[in-house]
C-alpha cells in the first residue's frame, strides 16, 4: 500500500485550503457550462418537440437504459462555443452516452432534433464518428436513434467530403456489421438524404408513425423531377412497412419504439470478455479518500504534487507496485489494480527530483524516464494488460547535457513503444498537455480507447507564459522592421492581449469542443469513469501480438 505523507493536519493547511476553493469555483464554472449545454436548442425547442409527440434526445436515452442504472454522457463539450455566425451548436446537436440496456452496456447515439432539427454540423459527424470508433474498438454494442434533417447546408463544404467526415459514419456502420458488433436503429422523427443510409446499415430498423426516410424530401423531388407527392407517400412509415419492406418494426410512438429496442437489445448472444478481465478480483475501495485530491493538486498547475499521491486515491487498496523506482523518477510507471482489473500506469511525476549534482524538474520527460517508460510498455504489452496514462507533461527535456545523452532517441523510443502497444490505453489529463509530451503520454493521436480530462487540464504546444513570450517576439520582430517603436506601456499591453488570447485556447472545454478529449470528469468521479471505461475495453476479447519495429536502440 502507497503510505501517504497527507496528515489530518496537512489537510488543515492553508495550501490544502487555497488549492480546494480553487477547485470549487473552477468546477462551479464547469458545471454552469455543462448544464448550458445540455438545454440544447432551449425550451421553445423542446416545446416543440413535445408538441410533435416526441421525447427529446435526452429523455430517449433515460427511457431506453436499464431502470435504476445512469448513463455516462462522452463527448458532452462537443461544438462549445463554435458556430456562433450559426446561433451555436450546443453538444454537437447529438447527444453520445454509454448505458446499459437488457444488463449490457451499449453505445447510445442519439441526434438532438432540438439543435437545428438535428442537422448535422461538421461537429456533429466527428462526434458520432468518434462514438462510433470507440465502439468498434471495444467491440461495444450500438443504438442509434435517429431524428435529424441531414447536412447543415450552409457548412456543406466542411461536412460531406473528407476522409473523417460525414461518409465515413456509413463506413463505420459497414465495418462494424462486418465485425458482428450488434447495431438498432430507431426512427422517431427525419432521416432524410445521405443520412438515410446510416439505419439501413443496421441489423434492425424501427420507424416510428410520423416519421420520414427518404434520400429527398417532396420540395426537392418536385424541384428535380416535377414530381408532387406528400411525405407520407414518399417515405413515412407505413409506407417502408407495407409498400418498400424497408422497416422491420412500425412502432406508433416513442414509447414503443424504445419498448422494442430494449426486446431486441435482450436477445443477442453475449462474446467473451477480454483474457485480462477474466482476471478481475474483488474491487478494494483506495485506502485514502479521493476528496485529497482536491487538496493536493494546484488547479493552475503552479505547484508541485506527488503523482504517488493521486495513484493512492485511485487504485484498489491505495496498493502500488512501482517499477524502477529509483531510476527515471520524472516519470512513475508500476502496477495496480482498478476496480479489480488489472493495470500498468504511467504517470509524469510533478515533485522536483534532487539528485547527486543535479536537479530535476517534474512534470518533465529526461533520457533515463523515456527509456524507463518505454521498456515498462513493453513489459506491460507482454502481460497483455490495460495501460493507464496519468499526463502532467511540460514536454522532453532540452539543452547541452540532455542532447548529448541522447533524448531526442530515447524519446522515440518511448513514442515508438507507446505507438505500436497493443493493449487497451486510458488517457487521463490532469494538468498540462504540452508539445512531444503529449505524444510520449498517449495523447489523442495515440489511439487511447478513451482520453479524459480535469478542468485543469491545459492543452497546447506550450505552456501560455513561454507561448506569449515567443509569440512577442515575432510581434516586436514585425514592429521593428515597419520602424515601430513602442512604448513600456505597449510592451505590457501587447504582452497581456497575446497571452489572453492564447490561454483562450488552453480551457480544456476548447479542446473538448474540437474532441481532443472524449470528457472532462472531476477529480472525485475519476475512479469510477476509469472502472467503467475498463469494463467497456474488456468487451473487446482480441489480442494482438506487439510489434515495434526499426527504432535507435
Amino acid at each position: 500500500m502507497i503510505q501517504s505523507h497527507i496528515s489530518p493536519k496537512e489537510r488543515e493547511s492553508s495550501p490544502f485550503k487555497l488549492n480546494k476553493d480553487a477547485w470549487v469555483r473552477l468546477m462551479a464554472d464547469f458545471r454552469t457550462s455543462l448544464e448550458q449545454i445540455r438545454q440544447g436548442g432551449g425550451a421553445k425547442a423542446v416545446e416543440r418537440q413535445h408538441a410533435r409527440g416526441r421525447l427529446t434526445a435526452r429523455e430517449r436515452i433515460a427511457a431506453l437504459i436499464d431502470p435504476d442504472t445512469e448513463s455516462e454522457e462522452i463527448l458532452g463539450y462537443a461544438g462549445w462555443h463554435m458556430y456562433a455566425d450559426w446561433g451555436g451548436a450546443p453538444g454537437g446537436g447529438v447527444v453520445t452516452t454509454i448505458g446499459k440496456i437488457a444488463g449490457r452496456d451499449w453505445m447510445i447515439i442519439a441526434n438532438d432534433a432540438t439543435v437545428k432539427a438535428g442537422a448535422f454540423f461538421p461537429i456533429t459527424a466527428k462526434k458520432v464518428i468518434r462514438a462510433q470508433t470507440i465502439a468498434l474498438e471495444n467491440h461495444l454494442p450500438t443504438v442509434y436513434l435517429v431524428d435529424s434533417a441531414g447536412v447543415f447546408l450552409p457548412l456543406q463544404d466542411e461536412v460531406f467530403p473528407d476522409q473523417d467526415d460525414f461518409g465515413r459514419i456509413f463506413y463505420l456502420n459497414a465495418r462494424m456489421s462486418g465485425m458482428g458488433i450488434p447495431q438498432i436503429s430507431a426512427i422517431m422523427g427525419n432521416c432524410v438524404a445521405g443520412g438515410a443510409y446510416l439505419p439501413l446499415m443496421t441489423d434492425a430498423l424501427i420507424m416510428t408513425e410520423g416519421s420520414g426516410l427518404y434520400l429527398a424530401g417532396p420540395a426537392l423531388v418536385k424541384a428535380a423531377i416535377g414530381q408532387e407527392v406528400s411525405s407520407e407517400e414518399l417515405g413515412g412509415a407505413r409506407m417502408h412497412a407495407v409498400v418498400s419492406g424497408t422497416v422491420d418494426f412500425y412502432e406508433p410512438d416513442d414509447a414503443a419504439a424504445i419498448a422494442r429496442i430494449r426486446t431486441l437489445a435482450s436477445l443477442y448472444a453475449r462474446p467473451a470478455l477480454a483474457p485480462w478481465a477474466t482476471e478481475r478480483k474483488s474491487e478494494l475501495e483506495p485506502f485514502h479518500p479521493p476528496e485529497d485530491l482536491y487538496g493536493l493538486v494546484s488547479p493552475d498547475g503552479t505547484k508541485p504534487y506527488d503523482v504517488n499521491e493521486v495513484i493512492a486515491r485511485l487504485v484498489d487498496g491505495s496498493e502500488f507496485h512501482e517499477y524502477k523506482a529509483h531510476y527515471g523518477q520524472t516519470l512513475v510507471c508500476g502496477y495496480a489494480r482498478l476496480g479489480g482489473f488489472p493495470v500498468g500506469i504511467v504517470a509524469n511525476q510533478r515533485l522536483i527530483i534532487k539528485k547527486p549534482g543535479k536537479i530535476e524538474v517534474g512534470g518533465v520527460i529526461y533520457a533515463e524516464a523515456a527509456d524507463k517508460a518505454a521498456r515498462f510498455i513493453l513489459e506491460v504489452n507482454q502481460r497483455f494488460i490495460p495501460l493507464l496514462f496519468l499526463m502532467d507533461v511540460t514536454g522532453f527535456m532540452v539543452g547541452k547535457e540532455s542532447e548529448q545523452q541522447g533524448i531526442i532517441r530515447r524519446g522515440a523510443k518511448l513514442v515508438n513503444a507507446v505507438s505500436n502497444s497493443v493493449v487497451p490505453k486510458i488517457t487521463l489529463i490532469t494538468g498540462g498537455s504540452f508539445g512531444a509530451g503529449n505524444y510520449a503520454m498517449a495523447g489523442k493521436a495515440y489511439g487511447p480507447r478513451f482520453i479524459y480530462a480535469w478542468p485543469s487540464a491545459k492543452y497546447a504546444v506550450m505552456s501560455g507564459n513561454a507561448a506569449a513570450k515567443t509569440l512577442m517576439e515575432i510581434e516586436l520582430a514585425k514592429l521593428e522592421r515597419e520602424g515601430r517603436k513602442p512604448t513600456e506601456e505597449d510592451l505590457v499591453e501587447l504582452y497581456e492581449r497575446i497571452k489572453g488570447r492564447y490561454e483562450e485556447t488552453l480551457d480544456p472545454r476548447y479542446a473538448a469542443a474540437r474532441l481532443w478529449v472524449d470528457e472532462i470528469i472531476f477529480p472525485h468521479e475519476t475512479r469510477e469513469r476509469l472502472i467503467r471505461s475498463l469494463e467497456v475495453c474488456a468487451l473487446n476479447p482480441t489480442r494482438e501480438q506487439m510489434r515495434v519495429g526499426v527504432f535507435q536502440v
